[in-house]
């Protein structure tokens, strides 16, 4: 009989089986997607302000709109999720299953400070930019990741060790 290698429980539930099929993304590949992921969410950000200015012109000076206050915040995020990745994609035979999943839960959590700012009397208007721009910021980290820097094939055995049909 042969053995039940894939987990059960919560890992199996979340498809985490350190039984990757494919492999991580090159170092390379990775600092560029990094940099694109970190640009690209910043222009985001940076766009999204601008719109946020333009709708609500009694908020633009607001302390959050304020390319500082957003930008350090925003390439820890993405840094730490251009980190996430690789990792992602060695611990499972799913990474991009994983990862999505992931992204969604992550930014789901990132959304609850701006829900607690808004319940301590920061304007809904500008919250609602706030958390656009956490939107922006998933949707442009993970296709950035997934697509620029995607998993790799398995590694062919050398010839010498192939089976001979």
């Amino acid at each position: 009989m042969a053995a039940n290698t894939s987990p059960s429980g919560l890992l199996g539930l979340v498809r985490i089986d350190f039984a990757p099929k494919l492999r991580p993304p090159r170092t390379a590949t990775m600092i560029t997607a990094t940099v694109m992921a970190i640009l690209g969410s910043l222009s985001a950000d940076v766009i999204l302000v601008q719109l946020g200015k333009s709708l609500f012109p009694a908020y633009k000076n607001y302390v959050h709109f304020q390319f500082s206050d957003y930008a350090k915040l925003t390439v820890i995020g993405v840094v730490i999720a251009c980190a996430a990745w690789p990792i992602v994609t060695r611990i499972s035979s799913a990474p991009q299953w994983v990862f999505f999943r992931l992204a969604i839960l992550v930014t789901v959590v990132l959304l609850l400070p701006d829900v607690y700012i808004w319940h301590q009397g920061q304007p809904a208007k500008a919250v609602a930019v706030l958390m656009v721009m956490h939107l922006a910021i998933a949707v442009v980290t993970y296709n950035v990741l997934v697509y620029v820097a995607p998993c790799r094939q398995p590694r062919r055995a050398p010839r010498h060790a192939r089976t001979q049909p």
